[in-house]
């Protein structure tokens, strides 16, 4: 398994350009909480309690904590705090979000950075990005 800074690293070099990173700073929060809203329509068979969102962000946690504790402790709990909001939210509502996620990275990728999305080359990135950001906030990895 990779490290995270080998991780972060090659995220790094698809996300140079500053209005990239700002874009990257809103769509990626965006997307999450829309997804997790919409993922927790989604019931698991048998188990009236848990749903798809819940499933993804105990899936997500366990990954994190393979990398790094601190920060997967910090993406429990905002992955939680999103959950708990976004769920109670109508779809119309999420959809419009998440497209808008969709959008700001689209625009930070094809406005400013002039690439493809990192996860166009590894579909981890879609697991290391929202890692990144939170780093970026709180600088657990140097």
């Amino acid at each position: 398994m990779q490290q995270l800074s080998e991780l972060f690293a090659d995220y790094a070099s698809f996300h140079k350009a500053r209005g990239n990173k700002l874009c990257h700073r809103a769509g990626i929060p965006l997307i999450m909480f829309s997804l997790f809203g919409m993922l927790a329509l989604v019931g698991l068979p048998d188990k009236p309690h848990l749903n798809a969102a819940l499933l993804l962000i105990a899936v997500s946690t366990i990954y994190y904590f393979t990398l790094e504790w601190r920060l997967a402790t910090i993406m429990l709990v905002v992955s939680l705090a999103m959950y708990l909001t976004a769920r109670h939210l109508p779809l119309w509502l999420l959809i419009s979000l998440f497209v808008a996620g969709w959008v700001l990275q689209g625009i930070g990728h094809a406005a400013y950075e002039k690439n493809a999305p990192a996860f166009a080359k590894n579909l981890v990135h879609l697991l290391i990005g929202p890692l990144w950001i939170a780093n970026d906030l709180v600088k657990v990895v140097r």
